[in-house]
């Protein structure tokens, strides 16, 4: 069946979260849809789950373009919020549950969240985050052995009769993502309910989903490729999703195997650790497609010929600009699978639909020829509707409509697209975004440092390290694992550097900002920095 012969088997939906969502559930509703652990969720089950979740939201007051923060590992819980904040035409703020109080308060604030609901581990974190906000926010458990003297969404759920009207439009705000961005601050990206249902039914053509297809998800929620992806591919082509708490690469193939999942996605490190994981974890399984951003040559060889995976396929996508490119699906009709590259434009099933334009550009805006680089300019209906409380930033992102990715590109004569390098001061590492200007913030903080510096440096598992250059304070002493500690005490797991080297000084432009281009181009300071990694 093809893509569109897929989103054909539903009757037409009115391009709302609840929408699509009846749309799927309606012709069995006793298909599973969600599974996790030992448990499985109906079709059925689970728009019972929304539509009571929903009323409790509605209770606490929770309306239109109301926050609602999550924080936790991946849980059902956290999809259901998703749609019955939808229904009301409320927002999903899902926040990394690895950050630590600080970090966590701040997108609480900035989000102006009015209820927050944890769970597991985190929620000490949460509520430490949460307890002084202003206006006061509600807090829930989302697992009731997590409750304490917190009220149980579950035990609330179950009390609440059920709610039946939907308030959703498809322009509603649903979802705001925090992202790092150079100013050392996240940027909250907004998308709309249009957006994730689009992204869905993008992602049935880029893998050719079909109802009977298990996408099985180890990548966190607060991720536009767990949540636009796995999560919206699943629900467009009426599928069920696989939700796992988190990746376990000890796990990961007998988990495959278990739940008889057919499709996966993966980030570069992802690919790379399972590549390496002792072979004897490996169990066979059904998994036919597999999807990451980006996938290295090695690690698409390894999953064909040691893993069994016929297809694995790379794209490309930001939290502004979900699924914009990928390489095409075999027997498409739309051309081969480069390896290596971030692949074509990405179409909708339905032709007549507007999907991604990419064009690459200099910095007056001018298209450059073919095989010259520019930066990626992009055009698509799954666009940001803005950055949250940020109206600046927003504009700037934008120029004459196209969305400025800041990644330096280039097309081939067959209008595959080639990744060249970054112009922002990101770091991509483990799948997340780090803002090099934070980085440099939080370590130039320390009473010993005069100036510190954060670069991206190649990582064995796939796209970046942290390397943070130092220069310390005259008369002061600082030792490299000092620096570690420091950033262990202020910073999220993913955000601490790996390396750490002391220089005298450090490079400056001559507006007196630091040329991080040429500490990237000197190949000795990672030769000569300190591995806090090793042991």
């Amino acid at each position: 069946m093809t893509p569109l012969e897929t989103l054909e088997r539903f009757r037409p939906h009115d391009g709302t979260l609840a929408g699509v969502l009846a749309s799927r559930a309606e012709p069995d509703p006793e298909r599973p849809f969600l599974l996790f652990g030992e448990r499985t969720l109906s079709w059925g089950t689970f728009a019972d789950e929304v539509d009571r979740i929903a009323a409790v939201l509605a209770g606490y007051g929770i309306g239109g373009g109301d926050r609602v923060a999550t924080f936790a590992e991946n849980r059902p819980e956290i999809v259901a919020l998703l749609f019955a904040a939808a229904k009301l035409g409320a927002v999903l703020v899902p926040v990394n549950p690895a950050l630590g109080v600080d970090e966590a308060r701040y997108v609480f604030e900035h989000a102006g969240a009015r209820l927050v609901a944890a769970g597991g581990a985190a929620m000490e974190t949460a509520r430490a985050a949460a307890w002084r906000l202003e206006p006061a926010a509600r807090f829930v458990a989302l697992e009731a052995e997590d409750a304490g003297d917190a009220p149980s969404l579950g035990a609330l759920a179950r009390g609440a009769a059920p709610l039946d009207w939907n308030a959703g439009r498809p322009g509603d705000t649903c979802v705001i993502l925090y992202t790092s961005g150079t100013t050392g601050f996240p940027k909250g990206v907004m998308h709309a309910q249009s957006s994730l249902v689009l992204a869905g039914e993008g992602f049935v053509e880029r893998m050719r989903l079909v109802p009977e297809d298990r996408l099985m998800t180890v990548l966190p929620l607060f991720h536009i490729n767990a949540l636009f992806y796995s999560l919206m591919g699943a629900v467009a082509a009426g599928a069920s999703l696989v939700l796992e708490p988190r990746f376990s690469a000890s796990t990961f193939w007998q988990r495959a195997a278990a739940t008889g999942a057919t499709q996966a996605n993966i980030i570069a490190a992802v690919g790379a650790i399972l590549a390496r994981r002792p072979r004897a974890e490996f169990v066979p399984h059904a998994i036919r497609k597999v999807y990451g951003a980006p996938v290295p040559a090695e690690v698409e060889r390894v999953f064909r010929e040691a893993f069994g995976v016929p297809v694995v396929l790379e794209g490309y996508g930001m939290t502004e600009i979900p699924g914009v490119c990928n390489n095409p699906f075999p027997g498409a009709g739309r051309g081969e699978n480069r390896i290596g590259s971030m692949g074509k434009a990405a179409v909708h099933p339905d032709p007549a639909v507007r999907f991604a334009e990419l064009r690459v550009v200099d910095d007056e805006g001018r298209d450059v020829p073919d095989g010259e680089a520019g930066e990626l300019a992009v055009r698509t209906p799954i666009v940001m509707q803005g950055y949250f409380r940020d109206p600046e930033a927003s504009a700037a992102a934008f120029r004459d409509g196209w969305f400025l990715t800041g990644d330096l590109v280039r097309r081939d004569a067959d209008g595959y697209f080639w990744f060249v390098a970054r112009k922002k001061d990101i770091i991509r590492r483990r799948g997340e975004n780090v803002s090099g200007a934070e980085l440099d913030r939080v370590i130039g903080a320390h009473p010993d440092v005069a100036e510190a510096a954060a670069i991206g440096v190649a990582s064995p598992l796939g796209e970046e390290d942290i390397l943070v250059a130092v220069v310390v304070r005259p008369g002061a002493r600082l030792a490299a694992r000092d620096v570690g500690a420091w950033c262990a005490a202020r910073l999220a797991p993913h955000k601490q550097p790996r390396y750490v080297v002391f220089v005298d000084a450090l490079p400056h432009t001559p507006t007196l900002r630091v040329a991080k281009f040429r500490l990237k181009q000197d190949a000795t300071l990672l030769a000569r920095a300190t591995d806090l990694a090793a042991p």
